[in-house]
């Protein structure tokens, strides 16, 4: 199973996988890394990628970008009123006050969430890494701009669930990038030492985000994170409405009242603003026949278009000196600046870090594929199926909590999250309850880029008085998860009763805390003393079972109160048993984001629409197939055609008027016919031509089949006279056997001879009366026949008996002799008159 990271960008998105030699960026289809946030509807296509930007200008109404702002967001929300002015494309309200998208598919109108658009850019992603990786992708991790809020997170884990995704977790933008930083590094501070604080710049094509981060060896720690919806869009839409400004004065041509022109203007000064980052000198702007038939011309310099957009370079300054002020780092405690993004190649915002900062923005990462790496890390350090060293990352929390309920007081409310707080985290607090109650949960006013604060509304049920009538103590607990949506996550009630038994006697009067049964009275975290009414306290998050965490003074006042209760209870004649018992409450919470049955109904129609693409690629290829048949059979059978000489001249053109009438078919009528029906015309063309195919086939082949033919037997009857010339190497050969040979070769030469004397009048537009199998026949038969009489290995020699062999039973044993040679080396050596008496 692969493990990925998805970069979703407003723009672009990139996708990385981690491997055992390290992170990897996947190309899509189009070999490009970077896939457009884009999803077109062409009739009955569904376009996604890198096909629906290029369609944006011919088919914008039904071309979908930058949908991710809309994510979460409600119709009336300013902010969504704001980014509708710019878009060519229908956006209108639904039922429950969201966002739809109206465009045309398979020839119908439809109305498209947000949220399903993403999903079916999701699904163009995780079938691009499909291809590339070869096995099926489900779990990965998706990063998030740090300013999401709730609503917006919600919403993007929805559309990844659409899609078929398993999300393990959404990690913000700002974090993957420090991740992305950190995990290669070598030389960061122990433990014990001063972290290495580095500074994020992330300006990308719609927001700007500046982060502060602590590095430590194997962890790093979020310190703050500031951000702005000012990115390169912004520059792109001031210096378009500066041309058509010009236009207007020098071709009087208005280009904002048409769509399609503007949109031509911005693709082209994003084109001379990326130029202008290279070059400070001025350079030209030029569009043929932009409106009117009336091709434009201008130019613009860096220092000019830094001066125009002087506002939004205002706006980045401002937002890295807030971080300064929220990070409380003084600059010598910085290490380094690194920047990330497109727009940070822009020299303004380099010089601005410079100047804010102390020091040269660093561009050790890569700018555009450094969120998508982070991700994938940390999506390989949370999967089992790959080993990879820990580094543990501590989010923050980008906006202040606050909590709220009713009680016979009156209303309270608490803040229950500061600004920049540790998350992954979990809070508990204590209320004195009777009855049921309402919780919410909401951001601090005026602290988030979203109309409405609200978090979540929970309906705590099953709260009832004890035995005395009085109130029960209630815990809930509020939590931020690791996707960084804040939650109330269980309320408990906690329900304590009295028994009466008698005490067991004890040395001087004295027994331990704790009976025989081992049940212990109340324990002091548990007790009302533990804490005041609506206190927070910290919890363990992801512990099964989270206890409090109290400050000292609380801790102080608990254990006085605990040692009264245990010396009364000593003193009693009756011992005193409280039992406690936790009771989990039930919750019904009204949160952001749709319901299960909306999301089943969302997944479902997703898959049909990938089947229906499925199908519909399917039903192009055989439409293009049939088409690309026509023009090669149309170029095959003209006078200067391979096939035209195996084709009779009224078979010929027979078969012009079936192409012509067949493409005339395809661009009318046969325009959206079913797959069957263009396969079942290729089979009929296919029918027609194969015997002239087959014919070319032929009568191409024959020249090279009789040559092998042919020297198949001149190769027999070479063997054969050498055998005759007594050759040593067919001396193993009986007479019979060449005499076989023989006949063989004599056999095929004739059969050859009469094979050529026929084809000599044969007509080639007519079945050759010698086909190229037979003559391929003859070939494998006399080869057959040669080889196992030629190829047969020649008897091996009698060996002679023992006695017979020249130097004695042990010649062929010099081991052996050797052996005996060391055994016989005391032995008296035998005289020369000696070994000749011997013979």
């Amino acid at each position: 199973m692969s493990v990925i990271g998805i970069d979703f960008g407003n723009e672009s998105c990139y996708v990385a996988v981690a491997k055992a030699g390290g992170i990897e960026t996947i190309a899509n289809d189009y070999s490009l890394r970077a896939t457009p946030s884009f999803v077109a509807f062409a009739g009955r296509n569904r376009v996604l990628g890198v096909a629906a930007k290029n369609q944006q200008v011919t088919n914008m109404n039904n071309t979908i970008g930058g949908f991710k702002r809309f994510l979460g967001r409600k119709f009336n929300d300013p902010h969504v009123q704001e980014e509708m002015r710019s878009l060519p494309y229908q956006v209108e309200a639904t039922s429950d006050g969201g966002i739809g998208i109206r465009v045309n598919y398979l020839d119908e109108e439809h109305v498209f969430t947000p949220e399903q658009i993403t999903a079916m850019l999701f699904t163009k992603l995780k079938e691009d890494a499909s291809k590339e990786l070869k096995t099926q992708i489900n779990d990965c991790v998706v990063t998030v701009p740090s300013f999401f809020t709730n609503a917006e997170r919600q919403a993007l884990l929805d559309a990844a669930s659409i899609s078929g995704l398993n999300v393990l977790r959404l990690m913000n933008e700002t974090t993957a990038t420090a991740l992305s930083y950190g995990f290669y590094k070598q030389d960061l501070p122990g433990p014990e030492e001063k972290p290495r604080n580095v500074v994020f710049v992330d300006c990308g094509h719609a927001s700007l985000q500046v982060s502060a981060c602590a590095f430590q060896k194997g962890s790093l720690k979020m310190l703050a994170s500031c951000s702005d919806s000012v990115g390169g869009r912004d520059f792109d839409m001031k210096l378009a409405m500066h041309f058509n400004k010009e236009f207007q004065t020098k071709y009087k041509i208005d280009a904002s009242s048409k769509k399609r022109a503007f949109l031509r203007l911005l693709t082209e000064v994003e084109k001379l603003k990326k130029n202008m980052s290279a070059n400070s000198t001025k350079l030209p702007l030029n569009i043929e026949c932009f409106m009117n038939e009336i091709d434009v011309q201008s130019s613009l310099q860096r220092s000019d278009m830094e001066e125009m957009c002087s506002h939004l370079f205002a706006r980045i300054e401002s937002t890295m000196r807030k971080l300064l002020s929220d990070s409380k780092l003084a600059l010598e405690d910085i290490h380094s600046v690194e920047i990330v993004g497109g727009s940070s190649r822009i020299p303004a915002i380099k010089h601005l870090i410079e100047q804010i900062f102390g020091k040269p923005a660093s561009t050790t990462l890569n700018q555009d594929e450094a969120v998508s790496r982070g991700a994938a890390l940390q999506c390989a350090i949370m999967s089992p199926a790959v080993r990879v060293r820990e580094f543990s990352c501590t989010d923050v929390q980008a906006y202040p909590v606050l909590i709220s309920w009713d009680d016979s007081d009156g209303p309270h409310e608490l803040k229950v999250f500061e600004q920049y707080h540790s998350a992954p985290f979990a809070r508990m607090l204590t209320v004195q309850r009777k009855e049921a109650m309402t919780i919410t949960l909401k951001y601090e006013p005026n602290s988030v880029p979203f109309p409405d604060p609200f978090i979540g509304s929970y309906q705590v049920k099953g709260i009832k008085p004890d035995a005395n009538g009085e109130a029960q103590e209630v815990k809930v607990k509020v939590r931020i998860n690791g996707n960084g949506i804040i939650m109330l996550a269980s309320a408990t009630i906690y329900e304590r009763k009295e028994s009466e038994e008698p005490a067991s006697p004890g040395a001087n009067g004295e027994q331990k805390a704790g009976d025989a049964s081992g049940q212990q009275p109340s324990s002091p975290q548990e007790g009302d003393d533990a804490s005041k009414v609506g206190e927070p306290m910290d919890v363990q998050e992801g512990s099964d079972d989270e206890q409090p965490k109290k400050d000292s003074k609380a801790n102080e006042s608990s254990g006085e109160g605990w040692t009264q209760r245990v010396t009364r209870w000593f003193t009693s004649d009756k011992k005193k048993k409280i039992i406690t018992k936790h009771v989990e409450l039930t919750i019904e919470s009204k949160v952001h984001g749709f319901l299960s049955a909306d999301l089943h109904k969302f997944f479902e129609e997703e898959m049909k629409m990938i089947a229906n693409d499925r199908q519909e690629k399917e039903r192009i290829d055989a439409k293009n197939a049939l088409e690309e048949q026509v023009y090669e059979v149309r170029e095959k059978i003209q006078e200067d055609g391979a096939l035209h000489q195996y084709i009779e001249p009224q078979e010929a053109s027979e078969i012009c008027r079936e192409l012509e009438e067949t493409e005339n078919w395809l661009y009318e009528d046969g325009e959206s016919c079913e797959k069957g029906v263009y396969k079942e015309r290729l089979e009929k063309l296919h029918a027609k031509m194969n015997p002239v195919r087959n014919r070319c086939e032929e009568y191409s082949g024959h020249e090279g089949a009789f040559t092998e033919l042919g020297y198949s037997i001149q190769q027999t009857l070479k063997a054969v006279e050498q055998y005759r010339a007594k050759e040593p190497k067919y001396d193993h050969l009986s007479e019979t056997e060449i005499l076989n040979i023989t006949e063989a070769a004599q056999k095929a030469q004739k059969w050859y001879e009469d094979a050529r004397t026929k084809l000599v009048g044969a007509r080639k537009t007519q079945d050759p009366p010698v086909k190229l199998a037979d003559i391929r026949h003859e070939t494998q038969t006399l080869t057959t026949c040669t080889n196992s009489v030629l190829n047969r290995p020649k008897p091996k020699p009698p060996t002679p008996p023992a006695d017979q062999q020249p130097n004695g039973p042990s010649s062929n044993n010099n081991a052996g002799a050797a052996g005996g040679d060391q055994q016989d080396s005391n032995a008296p050596k035998q005289t020369t008159e000696d070994s000749m008496d011997v013979e």
